[in-house]
């Protein structure tokens, strides 16, 4: 028998949202995939935080920290749900070829998939969807992948890839920077803090696009994982070079700006990638893949004349 140490029972359904709010750290992301509002998951996380007698997160603007007491409830929540879906499965054998897993950068899954994650739930109550967020290139049999949204050039031998979509980089940064450093034009960037990022597009090539050539690009500190470089931005630690797909959401709710129109095309694209001759429900999770990039897609071709994000 498993002793309580509370009066009361256990908040279940709260420690369900605090399992997904400590994935994300984003209350906006977690309330769309548990289905409920962005208020409603901060408040669900203060009940918590009162019936454990323990601060979970540190607060700083849009940014969630959580703190090591939160930190190891989430390690353990984690486990228990795992085991308590191992034991579901257990029960119902044929649930698990509703199972599917995808594997995609670990920015894509924050910044695109996961404000879109309870569509695709709503959309097909019936498919087991599980995220494996990885910078490196699965191996689809041994890690028990059953596809992929990947960034590169379609070439992946013995796997099959469709083209998702192009789309382009340019300067963002949070708009109390921009106001701070009174940035008018794109050579204003050269005296501004730089935030450079792990990817093919860099500030030598912006600044020749925008046709600032003959001055030395500023040293910054370089951020490997594109979600880390964005939240510097947003944080209004400096001006970083953003691909269009991952700056989209935060352009639109105006948490980040881009002060100038120039843009440069990415080198790579997205394509979704996966074994030949996959199950019904990778087929039914890969359409809707092609489905989102292509609505999102449309939008933009009307609004810009231009494909590709």
């Amino acid at each position: 028998m498993i002793k309580n140490h509370y009066k009361k029972a256990l908040p279940l359904r709260a420690l369900r949202i605090f399992e997904a709010a400590a994935r994300h750290q984003n209350f906006t992301a977690t309330g769309q995939e548990v289905g409920i509002t962005q208020s409603a998951v901060s408040r669900k996380i203060s009940e918590l935080e009162l019936f454990l007698e323990a601060p979970l997160f540190i607060r700083s603007g849009p940014t969630l920290f959580l703190t090591p007491s939160g930190k190891r409830l989430a390690d353990k929540v984690a486990a228990a749900f795992e085991e308590i879906e191992t034991a579901c499965l257990e029960m119902n054998p044929e649930k698990e070829s509703s199972i599917v897993t995808l594997s995609m950068l670990p920015s894509v899954a924050a910044k695109w998939f996961a404000p879109r994650l309870g569509q695709f739930t709503s959309q097909n109550p019936g498919i087991d969807l599980r995220i494996s967020a990885s910078r490196y290139l699965v191996d689809f049999e041994k890690e028990g992948v059953d596809g992929a949204i990947r960034y590169g050039t379609g070439n992946w031998p013995d796997l099959e890839a469709t083209l998702l979509a192009t789309e382009t980089v340019q300067p963002v940064c949070a708009p109390s920077l921009l106001q701070e450093l009174d940035i008018k034009k794109p050579a204003d960037l050269l005296k501004a803090p730089l935030l450079h990022a792990d990817i093919a597009e860099d500030w030598a090539a912006w600044f020749k696009k925008a046709g600032v050539q003959g001055h030395d690009i500023p040293r910054g500190p370089k951020l490997g994982d594109d979600t880390a470089n964005l939240q510097a931005a947003l944080t209004g630690q400096g001006v970083a070079l953003g691909r269009s797909l991952l700056v989209e959401e935060d352009l639109k709710a105006g948490l980040l700006v881009a002060p100038f129109s120039e843009k440069l095309a990415a080198s790579y694209s997205y394509w979704f990638v996966a074994p030949p001759g996959g199950s019904k429900s990778v087929s039914i999770v890969k359409d809707w893949i092609i489905q989102s990039f292509s609505s999102y897609l449309s939008v933009t071709d009307k609004a810009s004349g231009k494909v590709g994000f």
